[in-house]
């Protein structure tokens, strides 16, 4: 392994997440009314509804997955007598439609904001580069799923993940890495793109708990009638 390498799955990971929690921690110092989604819904309804529940539910399992593949220790499975084999044909048939949904519902946000000219007026340099980001990390994820789709496919849980979770405990194991397809390498990439300017966009809403709405009173909304002399 190079040094170029070795400091792109050995030392890029700690700066990334160094900027994504400083970062995260530092906008809810500075900038708690900022931390918000932005929603559009009042200037276009429609193409929001379809698209934000397309990707939002796409992406959950997509995200499910990732905890699936990488987050659970491949000796898990094998206690549980899951093939390498079997496990790539369920993380195919649940990933596969899930990474289509997410790009789906992506597009047609995508499309709404560069076609509805109230939206695309509002739509601040943070929010395309959001957009943008959001778009590499799917669009290279799915590209990688697509090269690994065959039953032969690599088998991520003993490279990737491993790697990964060395992150976490601090004895990081670049080494992992060597071997891994290049579309994986660029999916990472993209991921870690996406970590850094998370805090710095609206992206920021999904640690948001809205707990409280649970409890809240509703909001009464009263037409107001113009009185006739």
């Amino acid at each position: 392994m190079n040094g170029f390498e070795l400091f792109l799955w050995g030392i890029l990971p700690y700066i990334v997440f160094t900027i994504f929690l400083g970062g995260l921690i530092y906008r809810y110092q500075k900038d708690q009314f900022g931390w918000t989604t932005k929603s559009s819904e009042f200037l276009e309804k429609r193409k929001l509804g379809i698209g934000s529940l397309l990707f939002h539910w796409g992406i959950i399992f997509v995200l499910a997955g990732h905890v699936a593949g990488i987050l659970i220790p491949v000796d898990v499975y094998n206690f549980l007598g899951i093939t390498e084999h079997t496990y790539h044909i369920i993380a195919i048939a649940l990933g596969f439609p899930a990474g289509i949904v997410a790009t789906l519902g992506l597009i047609i946000l995508c499309h709404r904001r560069l076609t509805v000219k109230r939206i695309k007026v509002t739509t601040s340099p943070s929010d395309w580069v959001a957009l943008f980001a959001i778009l590499l990390a799917v669009g290279t994820g799915f590209i990688a799923t697509s090269f690994n789709i065959d039953s032969h496919g690599f088998d991520y849980r003993t490279t990737i993940a491993p790697w990964f979770r060395s992150i976490f405990t601090f004895q990081i194991q670049p080494e992992l890495m060597a071997k891994v397809p290049i579309w994986f390498k660029i999916h990472m990439l993209a991921t870690f793109f996406l970590y850094i300017v998370w805090p710095f966009t609206r992206l920021v809403h999904a640690f948001s708990f809205p707990i409280r709405y649970l409890s809240r009173s509703y909001v009464i909304y009263k037409k107001r009638v113009k009185e006739h002399a």
